[in-house]
């Protein structure tokens, strides 16, 4: 083997695993593209409350400090939502749903009840700790804010709420 064809067979090597692993040497994603696929894997693709809340928690992250500062850094973020989430195909019926929603969130619309909310986990889950402060449970997910435990007045997931969002 010459040193040029060992050389593009380690090229090839390289591009083939960054793409399977998705770390952006494959298809770069729109902040639209990852909206969507945010709402896809995060809610209950059949509540448009849940996806606009969804949305909501990632436009909160956008604007912290504490997170990356664009959508597909937030919804791409290692350990921070569904595994294969920047990967994974979105084939459903609710496509259309989902697409409306992230574009009305891209343009603006919130989630009334998520206030500054950051984070949320699937509303059958409980977990022991006292600084999450929940704002609203809707889609299949219980939203909440981290909270000194002296500031936290919600310590559980409220009951689910639907129809608070309307399509545009």
């Amino acid at each position: 083997m010459s040193w040029l064809s060992g050389r593009r067979l380690t090229v090839c090597l390289l591009l083939g695993t960054a793409v399977l692993s998705g770390c952006g040497f494959g298809r770069r994603h729109s902040p639209q593209d990852c909206m969507e696929r945010a709402m896809y894997f995060e809610s209950n693709r059949s509540s448009r409350d849940g996806m606009i809340a969804v949305g909501s928690v990632v436009m909160n992250r956008v604007k912290s400090p504490d997170f990356p500062r664009s959508v597909c850094g937030v919804v791409g973020q290692k350990n921070q939502f569904a595994p294969g989430i920047m990967t994974r195909k979105m084939n459903d019926r609710s496509l259309p749903l989902v697409r409306e929603a992230a574009r009305s969130v891209l343009r603006g619309e919130r989630h009334p009840l998520t206030g500054n909310a950051q984070y949320f986990h699937a509303a059958t889950h409980r977990f022991g700790y006292d600084n999450m402060h929940y704002m609203v449970t809707t889609g299949g997910n219980a939203f909440y804010e981290k909270r000194p435990a002296i500031r936290v007045s919600q310590p559980v997931p409220l009951p689910p709420i639907e129809g608070i969002t309307r399509r545009r």
